[in-house]
């Protein structure tokens, strides 16, 4: 009854034979093996889509165990979405979810389509590290409008028998799923889809990412021989994602690639992106071409002795070597990313690209930085939320970690005596802190006019306003990231260290020079130590942080960025400049040090995520914050 919705429903469905051809040689175009090479990477769905991805928060959470692009150069794609469990402590438990599906499959064979794109999602999360055997599957259908001609319905029926098959013959049910079943307009219709969403739990510190690590490590196809009907040989994937796991575990494998619509060409070039290394590698040109789901290209530490593990060549320092031809790795990135360069630009150059001013830094004693009081056992930070901000939990995680006791201020709007009664409250809340932490989001949307504006505006309320200067006046700390970076700068609290005293020419933030939203990890330089959030850092010192943001982009004069420099007041300068700022500012501190205000997500870092980022992820702030008023 409930299936039916009250009704019942019959249909005759006739599923149509399939033709008589290998569903999965390629032959893409070109003349030279280059030419066929960059084919394929032009291709749409091998194509890059980082201009896209970058669009969407990636780090959001404090949880994401391996970031979209990974590698010194973040360029290799990641396969598999890994998200540590939302806890309110510590743990290294984490999701991992993969996809499947391929529309060109689908059109020969909605059966053998539905069968493979289940083999594809575990092929990826095996090739990740985790445990195949414990997935579970939810399936997403959306097929053209039925009929009365039993061939529509044969093709639904043919996909859900192929799955079906999958889980009989390897133990893994689906718990959810569905159905579109209406993609026609007019005479155009979608092809028969079943996408497949796989998903388990790993461990995080086994979790492995799929870029080249090193020169001279051998590299290995662990291949899927169909049965001689095409469908996947069940018993024979359950070993190798069985082995697979295994090497892993003990450091024997240490990337891999599942193949996909791109076969073995996609792999060895994408793997090698990530740390820009090159490969050299001899396979027959049909198998480089041809689709080999449930195949996965690998990378070990050492010969391996395994009946499937067919050897391909080796991890190089440089260049693309494939059957003896040469390619360079730069010619083969720029066919990888063209296509949709223009749709989703993953990089521009900086408008505003002048030198640092030379200056003289001001001298300054490292004592005027202690705190002058009793110390304190415990200190409290007020975390005021708003609607629209998103980053209070990774925050509160980060202040807590670090020993502190956090006492969120939720801002209420529903209505006006909401409001006023939610700037008391806020007021209260700083009088009893030690450290006021603005966090980053959306706050209002983002409106009127601008990023932290509504923020900013609460600032300026002349209780709030009156209490921040107390906090200030008793040697509290101001923290303000992203968002609340923003805020702070929009009020006055940075550079000047007090409200109330914004001009025309005062520095601001403005939209990213790439003109979207910007999500991804950059490297940052540490300007100056003269703050108690900076102690225990050294000028020069790099950091890679999780950046989110559309409107980034630090603005101002020369005259001011000299004097922000030459009084230590420019805390961080980015490395790489991802979306344009001034003199390549990422964040800065008031004149007295106590009040920092950055556009990097440093709150979301904790250990083992972002595994697939090359160097030094942990900010230390929090513990500095804490540790500023323990005396320590």
């Amino acid at each position: 009854f409930i299936d039916s919705a009250g009704a019942r429903h019959y249909a005759r469905a006739a599923v149509a034979a399939v033709e008589d051809r290998d569903p999965f040689a390629r032959r893409p175009e070109g003349r030279s093996l280059q030419e066929k090479m960059e084919a394929v990477l032009r291709s749409p769905n091998v194509a890059s889509q980082k201009g896209l991805v970058e669009m969407f928060d990636s780090s959001i959470g404090r949880s994401t165990v391996l970031m979209p692009y990974g590698g010194k150069r973040q360029a290799t794609e990641t396969q598999v979405s890994v998200q540590k469990l939302p806890v309110d402590g510590y743990t290294d438990t984490a999701s991992v979810m993969a996809f499947g599906y391929n529309p060109d499959l689908a059109v020969w064979s909605p059966y053998h389509s539905a069968a493979y794109a289940v083999v594809e999602a575990c092929t990826k999360v095996a090739c990740s590290g985790a445990d195949w055997s414990k997935m579970r599957f939810s399936y997403q259908e959306y097929f053209e409008k039925m009929t009365r001609d039993p061939h529509t319905w044969g093709k639904p029926l043919a996909a859900l028998l192929g799955t079906l098959k999958m889980q009989a013959a390897l133990g893994l049910p689906s718990i959810g799923g569905k159905d579109s079943m209406s993609g026609t307009f007019e005479h155009i219709h979608v092809p028969p889809t079943l996408v497949a969403f796989g998903i388990t739990t790993v461990d995080a510190r086994k979790v492995i990412s799929p870029e080249f690590k090193a020169p001279g490590h051998p590299i290995y196809l662990l291949e899927h021989k169909p049965l001689p009907n095409h469908m996947p040989d069940t018993d024979a994937l359950a070993a190798h994602w069985d082995w697979l796991r295994g090497r892993i575990a003990d450091g024997t494998v240490v990337s891999a690639w599942s193949a996909g619509f791109g076969g073995v060409a996609e792999a060895i070039v994408k793997m090698a992106l990530g740390n820009g290394l090159g490969v050299d590698v001899r396979i027959p040109e049909e198998d480089l071409f041809a689709l080999r789901y449930g195949s996965a290209v690998v990378e070990t530490t050492g010969p391996v002795d395994y009946p499937d593990a067919v050897p391909l060549g080796e991890v190089t320092g440089g260049g693309i070597r494939i059957n003896g031809e040469e390619m360079a790795l730069e010619a083969l990135e720029k066919a990888y990313e063209e296509r949709y360069a223009r749709l989703y630009p993953a990089r521009v150059k900086p408008q505003f690209d002048a030198p640092v001013p030379a200056v003289e830094p001001l001298p300054f004693n490292p004592e005027e930085l202690d705190y002058p009081f009793d110390p304190v056992e415990t200190p409290i930070v007020c975390l005021p939320v708003f609607p629209g901000t998103n980053c209070d939990y990774d925050t509160a995680k980060a202040f807590r970690r670090a020993g502190a006791e956090v006492r969120p201020s939720v801002f209420r709007n529903l209505t006006p005596d909401d409001v006023l009664r939610s700037i008391d409250d806020l007021a209260a809340a700083i009088d009893g802190c030690h450290i006021l932490a603005f966090c980053g989001g959306f706050s209002a949307g983002d409106e009127p006019d601008g990023s932290g504006k509504f923020i900013a505006s609460v600032i300026g309320n002349a209780k709030v306003s009156a209490a921040i200067a107390r906090l200030i006046a008793r040697k509290g700390l101001i923290l303000g990231i992203c968002n609340g970076f923003q805020a702070l700068v929009k009020s006055g609290l940075l550079p000047y260290g007090k409200t109330g005293c914004v001009t025309p020419d005062s520095p601001t933030l403005f939209r990213n020079d790439i003109n979207r939203h910007v999500s991804l990890m950059a490297t940052t330089e540490v300007a100056s130590v003269r703050s108690p959030w900076l102690r225990g850092f050294t000028v020069g010192e790099r950091h890679s942080i999780a950046f989110s943001h559309g409107e980034g982009k630090f603005v101002v004069d020369e005259a001011l960025a000299r004097e922000l420099f030459a009084r230590g007041q420019v805390a961080f300068r980015y490395v790489d400049n991802p979306n344009g700022s001034h003199y390549g500012i990422e964040g800065i501190l008031s004149p007295d040090g106590r009040i920092l205000g950055k556009m990097g997500h440093s709150e979301r870092y904790e250990e083992h995520v972002f595994r697939n980022i090359a160097g030094n992820r942990r900010q230390p702030l929090f513990e500095n914050a804490v540790n500023y008023f323990k005396k320590r």
